[in-house]
């Protein structure tokens, strides 16, 4: 039986171990600080704020690749010269070409809105521009002439929010106009020359279809190369848009009584060039446009017919 001396000796040694290890962990953790602070809080709120970007990227532009990946098959190419024949719902006619009248004539077009036939001297600038006013159609039709997609829409028929998602389909997009066009049947049409289509909504996804298939489409309009900026068009305050129907002495949509431009059918030049090369484009009355000036896209144009 174990004495009452080696019991205390026990306990004090063990007491002395609890002691030291208890000195050992002091040790060790002074001059930490609580765990709690010792957590990396900026690194992971960095970590945090870089998911989230990463995540708003993915959602932003995933989309837009998808998109532009489901647009490919509607770029034009040698192989497929109008791939707008895959669109349903496009309409296609023939029109005569370069064929001209002045300011104070009218065109009894087959058409509303038209989209082809014969039309002002002077085109509406389609550098992107989106009108808040109704265009006179006459001047309209000489921009498809010219490459162009026209995006018309019936202000009761389409709200601010339609509105502004075709905005975002123009502005800063060359060759490319966008204007009301009060009293048209349908809620957004869109004329490329001798081509339309009609859609109930500005999310229909045959908008960008129609887009890439025929803007600056060099198979599918008469004067390739030509400009679509102009000073001779006064942006802010267009001419205006008649809706009454045009009368008797209106021009026929053959052009009966017209001559055409030859300049515009490429007459002037073996294969419709400008003398020196210089591309197709300019004023009325068939001042060429300036090489590198705005609205002179040598890379998207093939040498065609000077403009008028």
């Amino acid at each position: 039986m174990p004495n009452r001396t080696s019991a205390k000796s026990a306990k004090a040694v063990k007491a002395a171990g609890k002691v030291t290890a208890a000195r050992t962990n002091n040790q060790k953790n002074k001059g930490k600080p609580p765990l709690g602070q010792r957590i990396p809080w900026l690194t992971v709120g960095a970590v945090v704020l870089l998911i989230g970007l990463v995540a708003a990227l993915a959602v932003n532009l995933v989309p837009k690749y998808q998109e532009r990946a489901a647009l490919e098959k509607f770029t034009p190419s040698e192989q497929k010269k109008d791939p707008s024949d895959e669109i349903e719902g496009v309409v296609k006619k023939e029109y005569p070409a370069g064929l001209h009248i002045d300011a104070t004539q009218r065109v009894a077009y087959d058409q509303t809105p038209p989209f082809g036939g014969p039309h002002d001297a002077s085109w509406a600038n389609c550098m992107g521009t989106v009108y808040d006013k109704a265009l006179r159609n006459e001047n309209a039709v000489h921009s498809l002439e010219h490459g162009a997609v026209w995006i018309t829409y019936n202000p009761d028929k389409v709200d601010q929010s339609g509105i502004d998602t075709l905005k975002g389909k123009v502005e800063g997009q060359q060759y490319m106009l966008m204007s009301p066009h009060p009293g048209q049947e349908a809620p957004i049409s869109l004329q490329s020359w001798g081509h339309q289509l009609t859609v109930p909504s500005a999310d229909d996804e045959r908008v960008g279809q129609f887009i890439t298939a025929l803007r600056l489409n060099q198979f599918a309009y008469p004067e390739v190369g030509a400009d679509c900026a102009t000073m001779a068009f006064d942006t802010q305050n267009p001419p205006p848009y008649d809706p009454s129907e045009p009368g008797p002495d209106a021009v026929p949509m053959d052009g009966k009584g017209l001559q055409p431009d030859q300049a515009e059918l490429g007459g002037g030049m073996p294969g419709g060039g400008l003398p020196g090369g210089l591309p197709g484009g300019g004023l009325p009355g068939g001042i060429p446009a300036i090489p590198g000036m705005p609205g002179t896209m040598p890379e998207q144009q093939a040498p065609a017919g000077a403009a008028g």
